[in-house]
């Protein structure tokens, strides 16, 4: 901090403001004060004097925080000589302040817990602490406390204590677990009515379940065991206490997902969940909901782990299926959340059934997903009294597309044609309420795609019926059966003559606002599927698309329809085309036009992102079969629209949203003309680069980057192209060279190793012979650090991409000459790379990313084996061989090894 350390007064006071100012500016002010000063070396010595002042519940929890975010992640500021200090005055601390407030007491057990993990000379912890508190009763809350959150924090992703640290410490706690779970013990025997005690020990429980750590055959045994059962199957506990309970049998059930290897455990468990069957009813009678939920969540958690026992021996020893059973009953709940709890053990069920292929086992599960299914569809009914057209954006909407989804998983077990036949007798032989109807035809358009739709009189005879609905029936009747017309495109691509009554029925939907954007989603289907059966209906559809704005659609309504026109379009004889691109277009440039011609005479600025992605839309999916030598239909229209592009672009060029639209609108334009967008490269190019000098939008560069790969392979327009890649890398560069530049702006990342990688596959002797490799190449290696999915991935495969040039002899004339360049890149830069990437994996990125460096570092040591194994030597050496703590993070045989796997 500036001006050195600051007063215990005045820190109170920016605590204070924290809570308390009713100016919001001051508030943040405060915010942003405090924020440095946790950062500071100053945070240590101050958060400790809070601590002992006491004066309030905000200061000590300030303090706390900072304490345990200090441990977490500047732990490296402490000399070890002072650890133990550290130790002894946070264990007094939560002492002294163990009746102030409970989160106060977690924020110090949290300290604690770091503290204990990340330092190695501190041997037994849990022994220390159990023997230390656990005779004084006024302790057992905080005691409990730390017990509980040393688990939680062993995997914690702000901890990087390393691998060897962690599996000595998992080791520790396996030690120790029996004395933790005896404690635990003895806390709920005392415990009698002090709920609260309950539940801690409860939720103690659940964490070392979590870590995988208690003994089995101690477990299964264990006193603790019965009394979670007991508080489950008590109908008078209450909800605080039921929730801690099933918590914690939720996470012993899945602390057991391995159940051969914990076969006494998981036979207690498996009777002990049997056992609340009974309950479950009681709290149902009671209308209790949320033990409903809990006792759901522990028949689901049960299913899920032995799921692999139910798939392989149904119905046999502890493949018993009463645990399907209680699934069911609870699908029979009348409230929707409770059977939604059960959804992912039904997926991976279907998927596991899928997998083995076994029809006998399949006809076992049948009846079970049959029971679901009728379930379901029960729970998709509307309310009688509901008006209007189902909603899809409430919780409602959004479980029924849930349940689509599932009944699409699972339907094979049940066959998609029976369980729709079936479905459609009960429209037709009875006479429903217009709920049960709608949730019929519901399921009915989730199963239809998967119905083989050849000579299918059902299918055909379903769609006769539909499409002649009296407009009386329930509007949400309508809406649901247009949905289900929708799906059934294939069936109309087969039987082509229902084409026109079909249309016929989807067009009066698109003239009444509640059912205009479904029926859109409809046409839109119909032409995807049926393109060359719509040709002789595309004038209808230019009628349509010339009015769009006449209909009630949403955004996303009417870009789908654009699409299914520009499906259509492309199925067109060419010499059609140019004419009915220009009228599709037409509407949108005209808006264009209207918008520029208003702003500038009022000095306003309106929105064209609706007619950008219009355009957009037509010019990405008009894509005609074009033979060689043909000029490409679209052309001469993409040259026309240029102007108008390029002026929306000048107008609107310091508004990052609109700039990105246009750049997608001119990419798919180039994409869809490819080569013969080649007279507007000039113009295109030098608009990019004079806006990105002012206004460095990331799109410009992924726009680049289509251009490249457009014309990279074109002999003239190579050196026009590095001409743009070094003007846009100058501002690029400038912006992320500043402060925390790369985090800033991991679009920019992205977007120029994006562009980069292009030309490395397009031209990679123009890049490597110029004057701009060099920066790039160390742009990229600093870039590597970057915890960003995307930019990351990119950065990746621009190094890989370039190494591999110098690999891959594909007989080009400039093999030779690529090897000799990457050589000289090699040379230069290849030890800074290696020990870069082998430090990012250690310290800076996330898992995922690790498959990302590993080819990086394979194709450097199929480059040059001999060279690479020195580098990797060299930058394995340079890694730190203890933590902060004392901890040894790696040892010298494990460095050797892991040098050995990498490169053998």
């Amino acid at each position: 901090m500036e001006g050195g350390k600051p007063t215990l007064p005045l820190v109170y006071q920016a605590v204070q403001a924290l809570y308390h100012d009713p100016d919001p500016a001051g508030k943040e002010r405060a915010s942003v004060w405090l924020g440095e000063l946790q950062r500071s070396m100053y945070a240590w010595e101050i958060s400790d004097q809070l601590l002992q002042m006491k004066q309030d519940v905000e200061s000590c929890y300030f303090a706390a925080q900072t304490m345990k975010m200090k441990i977490q992640t500047s732990f490296y500021e402490l000399p070890p000589e002072t650890h133990t200090a550290l130790r002894d005055s946070l264990l007094s601390h939560i002492q002294n302040l163990k009746d102030l407030s409970p989160i106060i007491v977690t924020q110090l057990a949290l300290a604690i817990a770091d503290l204990a993990l990340q330092m190695a000379s501190w041997k037994g912890c849990v022994h220390t602490l159990i023997e230390k508190y656990s005779n004084d009763v006024s302790s057992m809350p905080f005691l409990i406390e730390i017990l509980t959150v040393l688990p939680e924090e062993v995997h914690s992703r702000s901890l990087r204590i390393g691998a060897n640290r962690r599996s000595e410490i998992i080791e520790d706690l396996a030690y120790y677990s029996t004395t933790v779970v005896t404690l635990l013990v003895t806390c709920a025997e005392k415990s009698g009515h002090d709920e609260k005690m309950l539940i801690k020990v409860f939720r103690c429980l659940g964490s070392w379940f979590n870590l995988g750590v208690l003994d089995n055959n101690f477990m299964a045994n264990n006193q603790l065991l019965m009394i979670l059962f007991q508080v489950l199957q008590r109908d008078e506990t209450s909800t605080n206490l039921h929730e801690a309970a099933s918590d914690c049998v939720c996470s012993a059930l899945y602390a057991i997902e391995n159940v051969a290897v914990h076969m006494s455990l998981a036979m207690q468990l498996f009777q002990g969940v049997l056992s609340l069957e009974t309950a479950y009813h009681m709290a149902v009678a009671r209308e209790d909901l949320d033990k409903v939920l809990n006792y759901c969540r522990i028949f689901t958690e049960l299913c899920e782990t032995f799921l692999e026992m139910t798939v392989r021996t149904p119905g046999q020893g502890m493949g018993d299926l009463r645990i399907l059973e209680l699934l069911l009953i609870c699908a029979g709940h009348p409230q929707y959340e409770v059977v939604e709890i059960s959804f992912n053990f039904w997926y991976r069920l279907g998927e596991h059934l899928y997998k083995m292929n076994d029809p006998a086992i399949h006809r076992v599960f049948k009846p079970y997903i049959q029971r679901l299914l009728h379930s379901l569809a029960r729970h998709c009914q509307l309310d009688p009294d509901h008006e209007g057209v189902p909603e899809d954006t409430d919780d409602f909407g959004e479980f029924r597309m849930r349940v689509s989804d599932l009944v699409k998983d699972v339907i094979f077990l049940v066959g998609s044609m029976e369980c729709f036949s079936q479905l459609y007798s009960t429209l037709k032989e009875g006479n429903p309420p217009w709920e049960v109807t709608e949730a019929v035809l519901f399921i009915m358009a989730s199963i239809a795609k998967s119905i083989d739709p050849e000579n299918n009189p059902t299918l055909t005879e379903v769609l006769e019926q539909v499409v002649l609905l009296p407009e009386t029936v329930h509007l949400a009747v309508r809406y649901t059966s247009i949905e289900l017309v929708g799906e059934m495109s294939e069936v109309i691509d087969r039987n082509p003559c229902m084409l026109d009554p079909v249309l016929n029925f989807l067009m009066k939907g698109l003239r009444e606002k509640p059912l205009a954007s479904v029926a859109a989603k409809a046409i839109h289907n119909i032409c995807s599927v049926c393109r060359d059966h719509m040709a002789q209906h595309f004038q209808g559809l230019l009628n349509i698309a010339r009015l769009l704005d006449s209909f009630a659609l949403s955004t996303e309504a009417a870009v789908g329809l654009l699409k299914g026109t520009a499906l259509v379009l492309a199925r067109l004889p060419l010499e059609k085309i140019a004419e009915c691109l220009n009228d599709l277009c037409a509407v949108q440039v005209m808006a264009l036009r209207k918008l520029l011609a208003q702003d500038s005479s009022s000095g306003k600025s309106s929105d064209p992102t609706v007619w950008l992605d219009r355009l957009a839309v037509i010019f990405r999916h008009t894509n005609p079969i074009v033979e060689n030598g043909q000029t490409h239909p679209c052309q001469t229209v993409i040259q026309e629209i240029w102007p108008v592009m390029s002026e929306t672009l000048n107008a609107h060029q310091n508004d990052n949203r609109i700039v990105e639209r246009c750049c997608r609108c001119l990419r798919f334009a180039v994409r869809c003309v490819g080569k013969g967008s080649a007279c507007l490269l000039q113009p295109l190019v030098t608009q990019m680069v004079s806006v990105y000098q002012v206004y460095p939008h990331s799109c410009f560069l992924y726009l680049g980057s289509i251009l490249v790969d457009e014309y990279g392979m074109e002999e003239g327009c190579r050196q026009g192209l590095l001409d743009m890649l070094q003007a846009l890398c100058m501002p690029t560069f400038q912006l992320l060279e500043q402060p925390n530049g790369l985090r800033n702006h991991p679009d920019t990342v992205d977007d120029l190793f994006r562009l980069a990688t292009r030309f490395v596959q397009r031209s990679p002797v123009t890049l490597l012979n110029s004057s701009i490799i060099v920066h790039i190449i160390q742009c990229a290696i600093a870039s590597t650090t970057l915890d960003h999915r995307d930019a990351n991935c990119s950065v990746m495969k621009f190094i890989r991409d370039l190494i591999h040039t110098g690999v891959t002899n594909d007989h080009e004339d400039d093999f030779e000459a690529r090897k000799g360049l990457i050589g000289q890149v090699m040379e230069q830069h290849g030890q800074q790379l290696v020990t870069q990437l082998i430090n990012t994996c250690c310290f800076c990125l996330p898992p995922y990313t690790l498959p990302d460096v590993a080819e990086v570092l394979w194709e450097i040591m199929v480059f040059d084996r001999p060279t690479f194994c020195r580098w990797l030597e060299t930058a394995l050496k340079g890694l730190p061989k203890e933590t902060a703590g004392g901890a040894v993070t790696v040892t010298h045989k494990q460095l050797t090894d892991f040098h050995k796997q990498v490169t053998r």
